[in-house]
């Protein structure tokens, strides 16, 4: 269960929801070849004579439980972040994640670690966990079969340290290869993207409304208090797209004022898309 007023699907999750479905239903109907099976399923040993299985992989599973299980983790993370990254960037960092699992696999396949051949979207589904995990990282999550709420941000500490040791420790058929290299290049792409323009350092002005300026004697003595205006004069109102700058302005000020109080990690989700959406304007604007 996640802390977010807003559930609902997002088109790439969506799609990728329903390809993995309908998949799983071709194999199980009418793909039924172990032949078929193999080639598109990934083997480290095997990966540079089938480089397609770098991505044909995420897209096939082992039975309905193992997608079910994936589906149910896509469900509850990918709507989040692929509001925040729009809907072309997630899809490609969720296949990104896909690669760079199966590429994390090929290289510890190489330092000596023997390795079974995979299938299913893990690997892509843990890069989406730990994004969400940096979007949300206070978010309150119910994960089977830890009996209370747990943090989004310790959730992934605690999948990584499990697939670290697991790749090396059990014997449980599960790709821990897998999940932890699609974590890694989760890691990577922000870590990257961060470096390039990075979210928390985007200098967005204030947009207070200002007083006007009032002139004694022929000059412009600066900003003063707003004097009760003549009967005469009459104010002149504000049009629709003043009074939407005014509202943006004081919603951003306010959002501000809390990253100042209690850090960026302490925004919601609305309040994150809100800021990255006035980043973009006055990006456009200059």
């Amino acid at each position: 269960m996640i802390e977010s007023p807003d559930r609902r699907i997002t088109p790439w999750v969506g799609r990728i929801l329903a390809i993995n479905a309908i998949v799983l239903l071709l194999q199980e109907t009418v793909l039924t070849s172990d032949y078929l099976a193999q080639l598109i399923s990934f083997d480290a040993a095997l990966a540079l004579q089938r480089p397609w299985t770098l991505v044909s992989y995420m897209f096939v599973h082992a039975g309905i439980l193992h997608l079910a299980g994936n589906s149910l983790a896509l469900f509850v993370f990918g709507p989040t972040v692929e509001r925040r990254l729009g809907s072309r960037l997630f899809l490609f960092y969720y296949l990104l994640c896909g690669v760079g699992a199966a590429l994390f696999a090929m290289v510890v396949h190489i330092f000596g670690l023997q390795l079974e051949s995979f299938v299913g979207a893990s690997g892509a589904i843990l890069g989406v966990a730990y994004a969400f995990a940096r979007m949300n990282p206070d978010a309150q999550l119910m994960v089977f079969p830890i009996p209370a709420p747990i943090r989004a941000r310790y959730l992934i500490m605690l999948l990584a340290a499990y697939d670290t040791v697991g790749m090396f420790f059990f014997n449980d058929h599960i790709a821990h290869e897998a999940h932890l290299g699609g974590l890694i290049t989760g890691i990577t792409f922000f870590l990257l993207r961060s470096l390039g323009r990075p979210l928390e350092t985007i200098p967005l002005p204030s947009i207070r409304q200002r007083v006007p300026v009032a002139a004694r004697g022929g000059g412009i003595t600066g900003q003063q208090p707003l004097t009760t205006p003549r009967p005469d004069v009459v104010a002149a109102q504000p049009s629709p797209e003043e009074r939407n700058s005014m509202k943006e302005g004081v919603e951003l000020d306010r959002v501000l004022d809390k990253i100042s109080a209690t850090g960026i990690g302490s925004l919601t989700v609305e309040e994150r898309e809100f800021l990255d959406a006035m980043a973009r304007r006055r990006r456009d604007l200059h």
